[in-house]
């Protein structure tokens, strides 16, 4: 029971942390080029609406938290777990694959992404991640890393983007 108060304080903590300094236009140093992941996202573009905000805080809230094949959270995420996960909060019902949520929504063009488009990547599609702005993504990549804000251009083989909403 207390790891769950500690994971839910944590949460809570992260969440209104990122919701500051995003709020703030404060933006953090990012990691070594080397690490490709950036500490916390710099101020982003303004969401289209209330809810696409809500679905990208809530996606931000989960940085940190494990990767795991299939999961859809609260604690742990695949890619399309992720964005299920971050729009369920925001009270939109998205497919549960990457497969399935790259034929959701409308096509969006890489020049045209606005915070919360999902955005895909290989071919056949195998991974999705969201859009924050500024050239960044958060994301559940793979076993060996946290969800994660990286830059859009860190991963290879952009196959397209749509918007939810």
């Amino acid at each position: 029971m207390t790891t769950a108060r500690t994971s839910f304080a944590r949460r809570s903590f992260r969440g209104v942390a990122v919701a500051a300094i995003a709020g703030a236009g404060i933006a953090l140093s990012p990691l070594p080029a080397s690490a490709h992941t950036v500490a916390a996202p710099a101020a982003s573009a303004a969401a289209s609406s209330s809810a696409v905000q809500t679905a990208v805080d809530t996606a931000l809230a989960q940085v940190g938290d494990r990767y795991v094949y299939g999961a859809t959270g609260p604690n742990s995420f695949d890619c399309s777990g992720l964005t299920t996960f971050a729009y369920k909060a925001a009270g939109v019902s998205l497919p549960r694959t990457s497969k399935a949520q790259a034929t959701f929504g409308t096509p969006v063009s890489k020049a045209d992404l606005r915070p919360g488009d999902l955005v895909f990547f290989y071919s056949p599609v195998s991974h999705v991640a969201m859009y924050i702005g500024n050239g960044q993504i958060v994301h559940a990549l793979n076993a060996s890393k946290p969800v994660q804000v990286t830059s859009l251009d860190y991963m290879p083989s952009f196959s397209g983007a749509r918007r939810v909403i």
